[in-house]
Formats: C-alpha cells, structure tokens, sequence
C-alpha cells in the first residue's frame, strides 16, 4: 500500500537526477546522524549523483503509539535547516501517516525509484522501514538487485554511556539538566527558540528583566533549573542566563516557563524571535522564602553565568 500523499511529496521534492538517499527521522540531527548525512555526500560526489534525504513528520511513534507522548529534540524547520547543513543538495519530508504505516519495505523503494531516481540507499546497521520494519538491511539490499540500486550500511556512532548515539539518549540527558552531555551528543550546543511573549514582568520590577520564550508543547526541554546560556539577538550572539521552571516563589500556577535574562540588554525585543543556547546548568530550581532571598541568588546566578561565559567565545561551539 503506497499513500498517493507521500508519492505527491516525494515527486515535489526530487531532484530531477539520480540520487544518492538516506532515510530516517533525523530527531536532533545528533552526531550519529550526521555521520550517515556526511557519508551520503561523499558517496554521492563520487558516484556522480544528487544528495538527499527524507525524513517523516510527525514521528512514527506518535502515529504507531499515541497512548505514549512524543517529544522532539528539534523542531522541523531546525531539523530540515540542520540536516542541509551537511552538504545535501535537498531533503524530503513524508507525512507519517497510519495510512503510511501500512506501506510493505518493497512498495515503498520501488517508489523511491520511480519517484525520486533512487541510485544508491545508504543506512545504518540497525535500519529498517516498512510494515513490521521488514525493510531491514539485507532485505533492502535483494530488493536493490532487483530494481537496480546499490545499499551501502555503515557503522553506528557509539557513546559512553550507551550503545549508540541515540535521541532517545539525548532526551534522557536534557530530562536530566545534563546539557553539556547533550551537547557532546549533538555535536553542537542544544538551543532552543521561539517569540518572545509578554509575561508577569515581575524580573524588571525587581531589576532582572527577562525574555520570556514561548516553545511548543511537544519540544524536549530541559529540567527545571537555571542554566548559563547565549542569546542570539539581531547583534549578535550574547551572555545570558536562564531559568526554566514553575516560579515557586510566586506560586502563581502560570505553567512552565522559559525566562532568559539577557546580560547588558534592556531593548523591547516582544514578538522577536530569540534562540537561546544552552551551555551549563548551573543550579535546580528553588522556592525562595521571599523577595530579597530570590534577587541575592538571581544576582549570583547572573555572576556565575557571567564568569563562565567570559572564559569562553560565545560565537563558537
């Protein structure tokens, strides 16, 4: 079963040439991924052939398993800018969709031959795709001698702690407030970004004005906490510090919030977007037994991101 839906997005977003592919959802574009991204660029130049990938939205396990809640590492539009980043020449994204989840390993490559000049597939050892994840290496590899391309399967990037480099880790991690773990495991510091909205303005009254950062619910976030992290305004990259959390002092039951006060700034910035990027944490979050006790710590949080973003260039990774 192959859904015309994904056949419409596959022929809009072909290349028009033979294509070396790689396939997957890409959450976080970590490190692992961006090995197999890397490779899928080098086969490509030296076998004369487009680079590309396609990745699906929404995940396949929000789809397979709605009962269980799926967070992203990055957003689409991150994902799709970062997995450019690599060198592709395009990326496709496929609707993930329960008519889609139907679809046998075979029907689906035999449109990516037809639809996208499939010429060489390249995956990782743990691959697989279709119905039942059929479509596995060796099975992919009989079905490229039939309809006449190549399968390359490469190594998987191993870490510390695990097996391989996973999102599943990475989300592990960040529930941890472990962003320098994160950041090993991305291979760039975690950011994440959204509009700046208008919020109690409790940090100005009491003199730490913050930018409140509006993100989708179903963005992976770091645990509650203040952290050290770097404001990229229109200027340019900035120090500043973070705190993710509830506002216990206040009690106000307003939900989570992401508050980054911005060091040496006090422009009107409302509606703008703001990425901020996360580099250490620096303490949980903690409910104050008032006013004075909370601006004292703010005050020390403020100096320590200070002192740490000083020893380092804020515009690197």
């Amino acid at each position: 079963m192959v859904t015309e839906l994904a056949r419409s997005e596959l022929r809009r977003a072909s290349l028009g040439r033979p294509t070396a592919l790689t396939i997957g959802v890409f959450d976080g574009v970590h490190r692992g991924h961006q090995i197999v991204l890397k490779h899928v660029v080098e086969s490509a130049r030296r076998h004369d052939l487009a680079a590309a990938a396609i990745t699906f939205h929404p995940h396949p396990r929000q789809v397979l398993r709605p009962d269980l809640t799926t967070e992203y590492v990055t957003s689409l539009e991150d994902r799709l800018s970062l997995i450019l980043e690599t060198g592709l020449d395009g990326v496709a994204t496929v609707s993930f969709t329960s008519d889609f989840s139907l679809t046998d390993a075979g029907d689906f490559v035999r449109m990516l031959v037809e639809e996208f000049q499939l010429a060489r597939l390249i995956i990782g050892e743990d691959f697989a795709l279709g119905r039942q994840r059929g479509g596995d290496p060796d099975t992919l590899k009989a079905l490229g001698q039939q309809l006449g391309f190549e399968v390359e399967v490469i190594e998987l990037l191993t870490s510390e702690s695990t097996d391989k480099v996973s999102s599943t880790e990475i989300r592990i991690a960040l529930a941890e407030g472990d962003v320098e773990q994160v950041g090993d495991l991305l291979g760039r510091r975690y950011s994440l970004h959204g509009p700046v909205v208008v919020g109690f303005k409790r940090g100005r009254s009491i003199g730490f004005p913050t930018a409140n950062v509006a993100i989708g619910n179903d963005r992976s976030i770091p645990a509650p906490g203040v952290y050290a992290t770097i404001a990229h305004l229109e200027s340019g990259p900035v120090p500043s510090v973070t705190n993710i959390g509830m506002r216990p002092t206040f009690d106000d039951g307003g939900g989570l919030s992401i508050e980054c006060h911005i060091m040496d700034f006090d422009d009107d910035i409302y509606g703008a977007d703001l990425r901020v990027e996360f580099v250490q944490r620096l303490r949980g979050e903690r409910k104050f037994d008032g006013i004075d006790a909370l601006v004292e710590q703010i005050g020390k949080d403020r100096d320590a991101a200070r002192d740490l973003l000083a020893g380092m260039s804020i515009g690197a990774q």
